[in-house]
Order: structure tokens, then C-alpha cells, then sequence
């Protein structure tokens, strides 16, 4: 949209650490943090849409309005997607508050993806929203998150005590600036038992 760009710039000059960008995501971007995501996803949580670049993907996707829940803190940026997007759910308020809220039947979500700057923020703002998140997220679902850094934008620390693991999806070096975009899975902790249950049986036993 021509006045995107505007809308993002002001917002950054007034909020620089939760704006984390002065110009909305590219095309390129888009179509990398949606590329795995279908109709098939089922429900769609996506954190930070801004002036929802991503959304409009994820429409084209295949992910029904109905399906799709905005969480967005500007309240510039929320009223913008309330008026573009009709038919989703779009709530304002802060991501790190996710595991507090019901925004759910249980946990359905198949896919989470995130326009949230989070090498702006601190450890413990990091965990509330990467777990919070993962609270609404069904067996199997993933957590898309993209960066402008050169590494995972969650920590390792972050990982292991949320119990995930992260992979490099691929960089948009099309982007500008160039981004990457990396899925957060939860570890198989029943496949580690089992092989630490596998392992201990073959042990010999001492007499």
C-alpha cells in the first residue's frame, strides 16, 4: 500500500525498540514466512502484523479470515487491520500476555508467525511470547519468526528451557535489508526418552 511505508516510519520514530523497522516487509519476505503455511495449517496466529504485508500472504495462501488471529500493540497498526481485514480476529494488545489469555478452545494453532522485533527485547519479554504462543499451538504447529540478524533471534538458553528447537528456513536477500526467516518446532521428547530408554537397556549391568 503507498502510505505503508509512511505509517511504518512514523511509528519507528515514535517507538523505535517496538516498531524494529521503518518500512513495512517486502514481497520476498512475505512469500518466505508463509511458504509452508496452506489451508491446510488450520488456525493462524500471527504476532506484530503491522500493516499486515504478511497477512495479505497468508490470505492468498489459503488461510480462511475466520482462521486468522492478529495480535497487534500499536494501536495505529490495530485500527489499519481492522479495517483491511474484516474477517479476522484482530486484538489489541501485548504479545507477552499470550499465555494469560484464552484466545482459544485448546490449542489449535497450526502455525504462528511473527513480525515481532525480538532482538529488541529482553530475555524474559522473549520467553513470555515464544512460550505464550506455543501455549495455543497444536503437536506438530511451528513458530515462524523473521530477523534482519545473522543467527536465530531466540537464544539458545531461550530454546532450551522452552523446550525447542530452531531451524534456518532460508534468507530473503531480496529483502530490504536482507532478513531470514527460522521455525521454531518443540523438541521430540518422547523419541529422546526412548532412545535414553534404549541406550540404558544395552548397558551391561555389573554384577
Amino acid at each position: 500500500m503507498p502510505n505503508d511505508f509512511l505509517s511504518f516510519f512514523l511509528s519507528w520514530m515514535s517507538s523505535p525498540r517496538q516498531v524494529g523497522a521503518i518500512a513495512p516487509s517486502g514481497a520476498a519476505l512475505a512469500d518466505l514466512i508463509t511458504r509452508e503455511i496452506s489451508a491446510a495449517t488450520g488456525p493462524v496466529l500471527e504476532l506484530g502484523p503491522g500493516t499486515g504485508a504478511f497477512t495479505y500472504k497468508l490470505l492468498k495462501r489459503g488461510v480462511r479470515p475466520r482462521d486468522l488471529t492478529l495480535i497487534e500493540y500499536g494501536s495505529d497498526f490495530m485500527k489499519l487491520l481492522q479495517m483491511r481485514f474484516p474477517g479476522a480476529r484482530v486484538l489489541w494488545m501485548d504479545a507477552a500476555r499470550l499465555a494469560a489469555e484464552r484466545l482459544y478452545d485448546g490449542a489449535p494453532v497450526g502455525a504462528v508467525v511473527s513480525g515481532l522485533p525480538l532482538l529488541n527485547m529482553s530475555t524474559r519479554k522473549v520467553i513470555s511470547i515464544v512460550g505464550g504462543a506455543f501455549s495455543h499451538v497444536r503437536p506438530g504447529g511451528a513458530f515462524y519468526q523473521f530477523t534482519y540478524g545473522m543467527s536465530c533471534p531466540v537464544p539458545r538458553p531461550v530454546l532450551d528451557r522452552l523446550g525447542l528447537r530452531a531451524k534456518l528456513v532460508d534468507r530473503a536477500l531480496l529483502n530490504v535489508p536482507p532478513a531470514a526467516v527460522y521455525k521454531l518446532t518443540r523438541r521430540p521428547q518422547m523419541k529422546l526418552i526412548a532412545g535414553s530408554v534404549a541406550r540404558e537397556a544395552s548397558t551391561p549391568v555389573a554384577a
